[in-house]
């Protein structure tokens, strides 16, 4: 890079890392609080209501924005884009809470949120086997103390004892993987439109099925408690999230995401007077040195821009170097063109940085 200031060295971590690990923060604090409300509500009904509580909080502000005059300064969905965003719906937004819900409903909160690290890995396997993004050693054994202690939580008697809450766990975070990696192609788009969508289409989806087998409409107070939760640990967390892959990559942004079940065990044990084992504090340790190891990566080489042309939002950087027809405030959105460039500095596969490696 032209700069050698410690600053700018580390300014690939910035805004992608503190995105990733505030969306970790909101969707960890769900879970405790979605398994409050299980006992007043029918699984698939919550998991409905906390993704129309996403879709209606996150459409006010999409539409607010026009209504103050704020400029929209993301790229719209296109038509090419509404493939991807169907199966993003279907895997992330119908399956995956339905079977979460399911799964809270058979196990304690901090033992289920200490299983969603299982979504960091899909995440990262898919992304790595799948679409070939490159990980290296220090993400792969990061990655492999978490399975450990997801593992470690489910040891009871000598035996790993799977029952069924833990399979559904286990279902809805490879829902979530596929989710997460399909939503990388969605990226550049504007996240709180992509995730109102998601929202409203897979909350009304679940309402749906959800009476459709005779679950019954709970009080006032609970469903506005789900769609509050649902609004901040799922829509907020939800726009995070794809800032984060926007910047970091899907199995970087998976990684640093695994935060989220950590801050979901402490709450359900804060708050709702689970209890602290053995198993559960082995398998934190073993979780929290995955994350550092995961926080403490870095990745830097001499790489080659081919030429590529697209739409997102950006500011004038060493990335984008092009001329406008007048003047334009910045950050701003418009379809642009990269020329080839060589240079090297640390990054991570981001919009910019999708190249191949010559050892995986």
């Amino acid at each position: 890079m032209s700069t050698n200031s410690s600053s700018a060295d580390n300014s690939y971590l910035w805004p992608g890392v503190p995105l990733a690990l505030a969306s970790a923060l909101l969707f960890g604090a769900s879970a405790p609080l979605s398994k409050l409300l299980l006992g007043s509500v029918h699984p698939g009904l919550l998991a409905g209501i906390l993704y129309l509580g996403a879709g209606l909080g996150l459409a006010i502000v999409h539409f607010g924005r026009r209504g103050f005059g704020i400029a929209q300064l993301e790229a719209p969905l296109a038509r090419r884009d509404l493939p991807w965003l169907l199966l993003v719906i279907l895997f992330g937004g119908v399956l995956a809470p339905l079977f979460l819900m399911l799964g809270l409903s058979m196990t304690t909160a901090s033992t289920g949120s200490l299983l969603l690290n299982l979504e960091s890995l899909a995440t990262m396997l898919i992304a790595w086997v799948v679409f070939r993004e490159n990980v290296d050693r220090r993400l792969i054994l990061g990655a492999f103390a978490i399975l450990a202690g997801a593992i470690l939580l489910t040891w009871s008697g000598g035996s790993v004892s799977l029952d069924l809450g833990a399979l559904f766990i286990a279902a809805a975070c490879l829902g979530w993987g596929i989710d997460n990696n399909l939503t990388r192609k969605l990226s550049s788009a504007d996240p709180v439109q992509i995730a109102m969508l998601k929202g409203l289409v897979a909350g009304t989806v679940n309402v749906t099925l959800a009476f459709a087998i005779g679950a019954s409409l709970p009080s006032l107070p609970v469903v506005a408690g789900g769609a509050l939760v649902g609004f901040f640990g799922i829509g907020v967390s939800l726009v995070m999230f794809m800032l984060g892959l926007r910047h970091l990559g899907t199995a970087r942004t998976g990684a640093y995401y695994s935060l989220a079940p950590f801050i979901g065990a402490v709450l359900a044990i804060a708050f709702l007077g689970d209890p602290i084992t053995l198993n559960l504090l082995l398998a934190a340790g073993l979780m929290g040195l995955g994350l550092w190891l995961h926080l403490t990566e870095r990745h830097e080489h001499q790489h080659v821009h081919d030429t590529i042309e697209h739409e997102h939002r950006h500011v004038h950087d060493e990335h984008h170097q092009h001329d406008h027809d007048g003047s334009l405030t910045e950050p701003h959105s418009h379809a642009h063109r990269h020329e080839p460039i060589a240079h090297s500095h640390p990054h991570y596969p981001d919009l910019h940085h999708r190249h191949g490696h010559k050892h995986e």
